[in-house]
């Protein structure tokens, strides 16, 4: 008899791969690998989203600008609305003094101080400044000399001030017409 021998296995089957793992997301399902993605496609993809992040920029750029033209419109169209309304308070006043009775001047005459007092103190608050010449020395900046005539006050200094100067938020919008003495005679 023959022994017989059991046929060995020369090859034993043995795991060389490690064991698969599996990535779950916060669901709990599988997540699949990505599959490889063809490169020009992904460059294709990132230039159409860059056309469209420029064509949004572009647009609201666009609106900004036509915005900002629409504001700077409205602002110098009613730029003086608030000067206009606070204008308004004076004209009423001068409206009164001329519904005044006849024969009643005095009344007039202090209406109408009343009325230039209000006028000089709305103007203040809106930064219009008078200028009172008479006395001080003459300032070519401030003061349109119309003639020089001989006086007892130094030579140089205003004696006269036909028309007040003003300024608006301390420019030069109208200068005081005045007369200067040239000296002793």
């Amino acid at each position: 008899m023959s022994k017989q021998e059991e046929p060995q296995n020369s090859t034993t089957e043995t795991d060389d791969a490690a064991p698969e793992t599996i990535e779950l997301d916060e669901n709990g399902d599988e997540i699949q690998p990505e599959a490889e993605v063809d490169p020009l496609e992904a460059a294709q993809q990132e230039i159409a989203e860059l056309k469209d992040k420029q064509l949004r920029l572009h647009a609201e750029m666009d609106n900004l600008r036509k915005r900002t033209q629409r504001e700077v419109a409205d602002a110098h169209k009613y730029a003086i609305e608030k000067f206009a309304t606070e204008l308004l308070e004076v004209i009423d006043n001068l409206e009164r003094a001329l519904e005044s009775e006849e024969g009643n001047e005095a009344a007039v005459r202090e209406g109408v101080k009343l009325t230039l007092n209000s006028w000089h103190e709305m103007m203040k608050r809106f930064q219009v400044e008078r200028i009172d010449a008479v006395g001080n020395p003459f300032d070519p900046h401030l003061h349109e000399a119309l003639t020089q005539m001989p006086s007892d006050q130094p030579e140089g200094t205003v004696i006269a001030q036909h028309v007040a100067g003003y300024t608006l938020n301390g420019r030069l919008i109208r200068p005081a017409k005045v007369l200067v003495s040239s000296g002793p005679a």
